[in-house]
């Protein structure tokens, strides 16, 4: 089997735990991937990109010579809440529900078949990989400051305000880009002067060192997320936290409590009051923080990094389309 990626991580030759080995192609583009696509045996499998993955079913649609099996790989995908992406929506569907294999990051794919039509049975989940490297970990400071409310995609840091501002505890979030909250479909209605008292900001270079040192001086993390998220928004965070030994607090969801159990905490998405009894408990029930936290840092350090996941997905490649 040959395998045409944008994903540089996926080696070349590929080898599959049973044996089964093929070659890799590395293509950014539609028209670069069909050119390397040549061989009867090639299988797409496209990293994080809904466009690249249309473009190439819909090439195959218009000429069938090309078409070959479409494997996409984490497609970030979100429930249209605009006039213009509900009119992209029906294409988008039509195109993404023809997708051979989906390889989530989470196993809850209810949102994906009622949103975009991908069939369950097209679906498979690996776990994500820790974005930290050992040598980045070691160095991280140790602290247990602040309960933290950290990312952006789908994050509900409306949610976080309202339980916050009813807890004696200190809070911190990153310091703020509304743009880049607005991008990535978070939820900050509150002006920054309205934030609760005990809030604060922290200093963000935008570095992953940055990310790290807020991670690493939390006593818990916090990771609300809306509703309407149909993907696993947060798991890097997650992952991140659960490296530095962190306990994490999560939004019921995919990609939290459809693969966590002991390794995280869970409330109901947007349930202030849910999510404020979870931190107090946390905060202070030693026990149930440490514990958690430890269970998180197995998981996370069971699932490696880089390499670790590219060999995630070769596995599912190969199980589904690679001849025996």
């Amino acid at each position: 089997m040959h395998i045409v990626t944008n994903m540089a991580a996926i080696p070349s030759p590929w080898r599959a735990r049973d044996g089964r080995t093929g070659a890799r192609s590395l293509a950014h583009t539609v028209w670069a991937s069909l050119k390397a696509g040549r061989p009867k045996d090639t299988v797409f499998v496209t990293n994080c990109d809904p466009d690249l993955t249309m473009g190439l079913v819909l090439a195959g649609l218009i000429w069938p010579p090309a078409r070959r099996p479409v494997a996409a790989f984490d497609l970030v995908l979100r429930r249209p809440a605009t006039a213009k992406a509900r009119l992209l929506h029906v294409v988008k569907r039509a195109l993404l529900a023809r997708v051979d294999l989906v390889i989530n990051l989470f196993s809850d794919t209810t949102g994906l078949a009622e949103v975009y039509g991908i069939a369950p049975e097209r679906c498979v989940f690996v776990p994500f990989k820790v974005n930290l490297s050992p040598s980045e970990v070691a160095g991280a400071p140790r602290a247990e400051d602040y309960v933290l409310c950290f990312g952006r995609s789908l994050r509900d840091f409306d949610t976080f305000f309202d339980a916050m501002a009813t807890l004696p505890l200190p809070g911190a979030i990153a310091q703020v880009d509304p743009a880049e909250l607005q991008r990535h479909g978070a939820r900050f209605t509150r002006p920054l002067a309205a934030l609760p008292a005990n809030v604060r900001q922290l200093k963000d270079d935008g570095t992953p060192r940055a990310q790290r040192d807020m991670l690493a001086r939390a006593k818990l993390v916090v990771i609300p997320v809306l509703k309407s998220s149909i993907v696993a928004s947060g798991i890097s965070t997650a992952l991140n936290a659960m490296r530095l030994g962190k306990c994490v607090i999560g939004s019921e969801g995919p990609g939290m409590s459809d693969i966590f159990s002991t390794e995280v905490l869970t409330v109901p998405a947007e349930d202030p009051a849910a999510l404020a009894a979870m931190i107090n408990s946390a905060w202070h029930d030693d026990g149930l923080r440490q514990r958690t936290a430890a269970a998180g840092l197995a998981y996370a350090e069971a699932q490696g990094g880089e390499a670790e996941l590219a060999q995630r997905v070769v596995e599912a490649v190969a199980a589904r389309f690679s001849r025996r």
